[in-house]
């Protein structure tokens, strides 16, 4: 058996709904995609519940060979059926990742083991996009006997989400016994998987909010593994003889959202008050903190075309002082902060809250804190109704492309920061339409790096760390690799005999 402790962000384990990190590390194990990335990086594409596949020379179709060995937990054949289903109710269900299939005009089961998807307008980054978890194939009769359908009206007749978080429908190496949120939850081995068999037989994620109850619990043996320590924790472990330490850089992107509704974000939504925030807050001190880097944008460091930290904001208290006057606001204002309390991947929500705090008084903005619970703050994210809020982010799928999600009409942009075609200028939301469809790899880098250009001085965001990821683990558990898609694949993890 193996034992987690994680700080859980579960929104749902549904593929269609499910949206959150630890929805990532579950499903990884409980359902399976067409095509995935290598184990131990996203350098390539590769098949997984695809054989191969083929693209249409306009770029808009592509047609996948199913692999004919790959079963379902129950026995089941993987079929083309299967995957017309799980797409068309990933799109008609409406759930939070429903945005990622919108591009998809059709899915067709050519055969039984042949399935083409066209697209409505090019996509250079649908096949990454497609290694994404809530693209995950479900088995359409197990779903549908749950009360699933892919309908065009499946937002509103769609009754499968309650059943789909007690049971998983899916063809990966775990199958999902119980999931009690905010507790644990519990992966048995599936003994049905067509592929390699997982080295666990039982594997239970608890959730323990604290790093250092995580900490204590490794340190005692009572996990396995711990995925949310601090870096200060980390530091006094490094003599454990029983315990390893892994450290890499992440991509999860912290930032402050500032809605650019006025009636929600009052000062906030004034451009020059958002970029008066960009020059208040002390990055250096969000790396002393928690180790990792200062992002330029939203846009990950590491990723196809990221700024990397030679282009990152430096704080310029003066410059802060002297946008805010221009704002009129010269002797500040005042404004609730809204976040959850949650530590994830080590760093803790609560002390940059406070620290954010610290930094935006220093030009007069006075800030009250207003901490959360997680799945209450989180759906008041999603709905956009915070005006002020502390966040974080990490890539839908590993292309640059997903940074438009942070531009106006974006996910993020457009749902939660209430950034629109209507109060943006003209020259991001150019630059958002060309992004949108460009497939020389040239060509790209210009755009996405003129994108960065813009996000650095305006827009409703401030992005302030880039923190690394930091796992320890008992010195016998062999397997472990950090991996930007899924975080950590469960499935690959043994134990020294």
């Amino acid at each position: 058996m193996l034992v987690v402790g994680h700080t859980e962000s579960t929104d749902s384990l549904d593929p269609a709904h499910g949206y959150t990190q630890t929805t990532g590390i579950i499903n990884r194990v409980t359902y399976e995609t067409l095509v995935t990335f290598p184990d131990a990086d996203a350098s390539a594409i590769v098949p997984l519940l695809a054989a191969d596949w083929t693209v249409s020379e306009d770029g808009l179709a592509y047609t996948f060979n199913l692999n004919t060995m790959a079963t379902f937990a129950n026995g089941d054949p993987v079929t083309a059926d299967d995957v017309v289903f799980s797409f068309n109710r990933l799109k008609n269900v409406q759930g939070t990742p429903s945005f990622l299939a919108a591009n998809i005009a059709s899915v067709t089961a050519d055969d039984a083991d042949t399935v083409t998807v066209t697209l409505s307008v090019v996509d250079p980054a649908f096949l990454a996009n497609l290694a994404a978890n809530p693209f995950s194939i479900s088995n359409d009769s197990q779903v549908m006997e749950a009360g699933g359908t892919a309908a065009e009206d499946a937002a509103t007749t769609d009754t499968a989400e309650e059943i789909l978080n007690d049971t998983s429908a899916g063809s990966g190496p775990y199958v999902l016994e119980n999931w009690e949120l905010q507790v644990e939850t519990v992966l048995v081995r599936n003994e049905n998987y067509w592929g390699e068999a997982p080295y666990f037989d039982r594997i239970i994620i608890v959730n323990i909010p604290e790093a250092a109850t995580q900490k204590i619990a490794l340190e005692s043996g009572e996990i396995d593994i711990a995925l949310d320590l601090t870096s200060d924790q980390i530091a006094t472990m490094g003599g454990n003889p029983d315990i390893s330490i892994a450290r890499t850089a992440g991509n999860i992107v912290h930032f402050l959202l500032m809605n650019n509704d006025p009636e929600l974000g009052g000062p906030v939504s004034d451009p020059l008050v958002q970029l008066a925030i960009r020059y208040a807050l002390d990055y250096d001190g969000y790396q002393a903190l928690w180790g990792g880097l200062t992002p330029a944008s939203p846009l990950a460091i590491g990723q196809l075309g990221a700024y990397g930290e030679d282009m990152a904001f430096v704080r310029d208290l003066d410059m802060a002082r002297q946008l805010l006057t221009e704002a009129g606001y010269e002797n500040g204002f005042d404004i609730t902060l809204s976040y959850p309390v949650l530590t994830f991947q080590g760093v803790n929500m609560e002390t940059n809250a406070q620290k954010i705090q610290a930094d935006l008084a220093e030009v007069g903005i006075n800030v009250t804190l207003n901490p959360g619970e997680l799945q209450v703050s989180l759906e008041e994210y999603r709905n956009g109704d915070q005006g002020f809020g502390y966040w974080f982010w990490g890539p839908d799928f590993l292309d640059p492309i997903d940074v438009l999600s942070f531009l106006p009409g974006g996910k993020v942009g457009g749902e939660r920061a209430n950034w629109t075609d209507e109060n943006a200028e003209q020259v991001i939301i150019d630059l958002r339409d060309q992004a949108a469809v460009e497939s020389n790899p040239d060509a790209r880098v210009e755009l996405f790096g003129q994108i960065q250009d813009y996000l650095r001085e305006s827009g409703p965001w401030v992005p302030f760390l880039q923190p690394n990821v930091q796992t320890a683990f008992q010195s016998d558990l062999q397997g472990y690799v950090w991996h930007p898609q899924w975080l950590i694949n469960l499935a690959i993890l043994s134990s020294a005999e």
